[in-house]
């Protein structure tokens, strides 16, 4: 039986999360990761035992194996947003486990927090917030000052804070961006070349050369649904670039 997601988005989705989703796996399975701009923590449980990571923004798909009989929880930050005990920009193309208390909760930064639910993440996260440890940044509004001015500085300033804040470059972020939001209305049902004219490919080679390479899979499986289990596509502010 494939793997089937149910998702949401939260109350914090403008600042902190983007999405938060949940899976079980009843046999051995494969996922197909998209590249993403963001960090995730998962937390997965097999035999009464939590395991719980926090993977950072990844530059192309990947595939990954998925255990049976595992329940899985995935806390999708938004944009920008950064866990300060790891920040994103040391473990891009990688993750980190966070440890894991006898008693079932997790620990970060020094302390042991109890381990959310699908429910109840918002409230999770309000409190690594009020401890300091997750915080906003304001990577877009900063990206809308420097549209509007002409000083070279700025832009070499926004480099350092996109390499810093995201562990990406700006460049590659508007690429993810850009097939995330190229996958999404493949997938949605419209035309490649309705997709190549919006999004600014240069034809439908670019398109999947991008496909194959940031989201792992082709445009035909895309349209048709015929494609391995894989991560969820997020919303994008992608529009015509590089």
């Amino acid at each position: 039986m494939a793997l089937r997601f149910e998702h949401r988005d939260t109350e914090l989705g403008v600042s902190l999360v983007d999405r938060v989703w949940c899976t079980r796996s009843d046999a051995q399975e494969t996922m197909t990761s998209a590249a993403r701009t963001c960090t995730h923590l998962i937390l997965s449980r097999a035999q009464g035992r939590l395991l719980a990571s926090l993977r950072g923004p990844e530059t192309r798909a990947t595939t990954a194996p998925v255990p049976p009989g595992t329940e899985f929880l995935g806390v999708r930050f938004a944009f920008g947003a950064v866990f300060r005990p790891h920040p994103a920009a040391s473990i891009v193309d990688g993750s980190v486990p966070l440890p894991v208390t006898e008693s079932g909760r997790i620990v970060i930064g020094g302390e042991d927090w109890e381990a959310p639910t699908f429910e109840n993440v918002e409230h999770f996260v309000r409190r690594l917030q009020v401890a300091g440890l997750v915080v906003r940044s304001h990577l877009r509004d900063e990206e809308q000052v420097a549209e509007h001015r002409e000083a070279s500085p700025t832009g070499r300033t926004l480099q350092r804070r996109y390499r810093a804040v995201i562990g990406l470059s700006p460049t590659a972020v508007r690429q993810i961006d850009r097939a995330n939001a190229a996958a999404t209305m493949l997938r949605d049902g419209l035309d490649w070349r309705t997709v190549v004219e919006t999004l600014g490919y240069f034809d439908q080679a670019h398109l999947g050369h991008a496909l194959r390479r940031y989201v792992g899979c082709t445009a035909r499986e895309l349209q048709t649904g015929r494609r391995a289990a894989m991560s969820f596509l997020y919303k994008t502010h992608a529009g015509p670039g590089s």
